[in-house]
Order: structure tokens, then sequence, then C-alpha cells
């Protein structure tokens, strides 16, 4: 370990929250109801409130995780949501998955760093 190696969570945490980030916003322009059609295609029960959830995940949750707050709960939301694309969405579909697989390790890397300094989650704890 060396000097820096406590700031490692920050440039992941950027990284991968921002990803999200785009892709919540991209699937909040494209409509709750083109997303749930798109979930409902799949086979998921309940698409509506599945389609909810992943905007909700995808906009809400990466905007924490690049401020620093609670980034290990939602750097699990990532987890699982990344393992379900790549076996329910990309596999089945014979498509590629290296974006899915790289943003689950790293959010599963978010999930062991935690908020690591620079975070607002650490700003809060010391007030």
């Amino acid at each position: 370990m060396n000097a820096w190696s406590t700031y490692a969570a920050v440039p992941l945490r950027l990284a991968v929250g921002g990803i999200f980030l785009r892709h919540g916003i991209m699937k909040l322009e494209g409509g709750l109801p083109g997303l749930a059609a798109f979930l409902h295609g799949l086979g998921f029960p309940f698409a509506n409130i599945w389609a909810v959830i992943l905007i909700g995940v995808e906009t809400v949750g990466a905007a924490c995780v690049v401020l620093g707050l609670l980034t290990r709960a939602w750097a699990l939301c990532f987890v699982v949501e990344m393992a379900v694309a790549i076996l329910r969405v990309q596999l089945p579909g014979g498509r590629n998955f290296e974006l899915e697989a790289l943003l689950l390790a790293g959010a599963l890397s978010l999930v062991a760093l935690g908020d690591g300094p620079l975070a607002l989650g650490m700003t809060l704890k010391k007030s």
C-alpha cells in the first residue's frame, strides 16, 4: 500500500457512477413505457415496477455513488443489476457482455472499498 491507495475509490466511483448515471438518464428520456415493454418482452413479471426500480437505481443511486453517499449499498444494487443483465439479456441474446462485466467488477470493488475519501458521505460522518 502507498499514500495514494486510500484514494482508489474516487476514480472508480466517478467512472462507475457516471456510466450508470448516463444510462439511467437515457432510460428516463426513453420513457417508462418503453423500458417496461422491454422488460416484459424479456419475461420479467411486474415490468412496470422493475422499470421504476431500474431508473431509480441508475439515476438516484448513480448520483449517490458519484457523490460518495451510501456507496456500498448502491454498488451492491449495481452488482445485482449487472448480474441479471448478463444472465438474462446478454448471454441469452448471444451478445457481448464486456461492458456489463466491467461494471459488475467495478461495482463489486466499490462494495469492498466503500465511499473512500473525498466523499460527501465521509463529510457527513464527521459532522
